[in-house]
């Protein structure tokens, strides 16, 4: 019987029973495995990790543990302190587009608010959220730390909080997000962009109130809905200057 000693920093510990916060594993195997199948094998699914450290050098994903290693598995928030030789990322996205599960869909109005290309259906299967991340090129946003473990997913996260409020600060922080806000540019309900529209083409389909006081309009490009600055807009704006503003705070 083989052993492995593994310590699992900062946020990570999320992911871990109770008994193993914290402190130093001691993992028993008795077959061979790379090490990423290990980590995912105590619970931390392989998007969350960025970069690992077993006795004192630094391995990629396709190490194979050998007997009394000594592993240190880090976060990304772990670069505030360490700049590690080998990362187990992928390379960055050029292009910021999210998936969400099931579990997230008040989080999907949040991104879409805030401009964000954000794909949500509430039917979708596990296996199609992982194909969509990974054919997209989409980051999978999840309650559901298994979804992650699939082997397609390279670009995921688990949202820590239940608050939709704090969950969307969330994203924006761990992805580094505020500077790429774009507040009104997306339809809510189907994540089309929207153009401007003039208002005398669209009359006929306005309520008689909105069409003696409003003159701005805009329509999304996927499914017609018409949207404009009504009763609803200050309070989303108010919405959207509290997580601009929670950047500050930080």
């Amino acid at each position: 019987m083989a052993i492995a000693y593994f310590y699992f920093h900062a946020e990570l510990n999320h992911f871990l029973p109770r008994h193993h916060k914290q402190v130093r594993i001691s993992h028993f195997f008795e077959e061979k495995a790379s090490i990423k199948d290990m980590i995912e094998s105590l619970g931390v699914p392989h998007p969350e990790v960025d970069f690992i450290n077993v006795n004192g050098e630094y391995v990629n994903f396709s190490y194979i543990v050998s007997d009394g290693d000594t592993i240190n598995v880090y976060p990304i928030s772990a670069r505030k302190v360490i700049i590690p030789s080998v990362s187990v990322l992928s390379k960055p996205l050029s292009i910021i587009r999210f998936v969400l599960d099931i579990h997230l869909g008040k989080l999907m109005t949040s991104l879409r608010l805030l401009g964000f290309d954000t794909l949500y259906r509430n039917d979708y299967e596990d296996e199609e959220l992982a194909q969509i991340s990974y054919t997209q090129g989409r980051i999978l946003l999840t309650r559901d730390k298994g979804l992650l473990m699939r082997s397609l997913v390279t670009y995921g996260y688990y949202v820590r909080n239940t608050n939709p409020e704090q969950q969307i600060v969330e994203v924006l922080q761990r992805f580094d997000l505020f500077k790429l806000v774009s507040p009104f540019q997306r339809c809510l309900r189907c994540n089309g962009l929207l153009e401007p529209i003039d208002k005398q083409s669209i009359i006929e389909q306005l309520p008689e109130n909105v069409r003696s006081q409003i003159d701005e309009f805009q329509r999304c490009q996927n499914c017609d809905r018409i949207y404009w600055k009504g009763s609803h807009y200050e309070r989303l704006q108010q919405f959207i200057d509290g997580v601009l503003n929670s950047q500050k705070d930080e």
